[in-house]
């Protein structure tokens, strides 16, 4: 018996490929809306400061379920720190932040949507299902972060 469980996917690396890329940005990001929540100032100081604490939360439980997704599909979880966006420790506006912040969102609404597919296609709908999700919380965190910076 071994320790590497057995999954009824087809082919796991695309969607393993591409759950290492959804951590890594999700991870990325985490850090640089950290990053922002603490260095935020001037009138949209509260705004940007209460909602990037509800996202760097949300998106750190989200990290933990993509890697477990990956582990569930017998690969090691693992992201690349070195990846992170040096630009969170620019001294930007709180609109430039919320406009880098709505930046990276899209993308990783983007990255999830691809992610829908490619599990799809690998008849894996856990992950198909966890991909919607995702995308669904960048798609609202855009959303969000559009009416601030209005």
């Amino acid at each position: 018996m071994t320790d590497t469980p057995k999954s009824d996917i087809r082919n796991a690396k695309p969607v393993v490929d591409a759950l290492a890329d959804v951590l890594n940005d999700t991870y990325a990001l985490i850090i640089k809306t950290h990053t922002y929540h603490w260095n935020v100032t001037g009138p949209l100081f509260f705004a940007v400061h209460s909602l990037t604490e509800e996202q760097y939360d949300e998106m750190f439980a989200a990290a933990d379920v993509i890697a477990e997704r990956i582990r569930a599909l017998g690969q090691l979880a693992s992201v690349k720190v070195s990846d992170t966006d040096k630009s969170a420790n620019d001294a930007l506006s709180a609109v430039q932040m919320i406009n880098d912040l709505l930046a990276d969102h899209e993308t990783l609404t983007e990255r999830a949507r691809a992610l829908v597919e490619i599990a799809e296609a690998e008849n894996d709908p856990a992950t198909a299902d966890l991909a919607t999700e995702r995308a669904a919380f960048h798609e609202k965190t855009a959303w969000m972060l559009r009416s601030l910076a209005a």
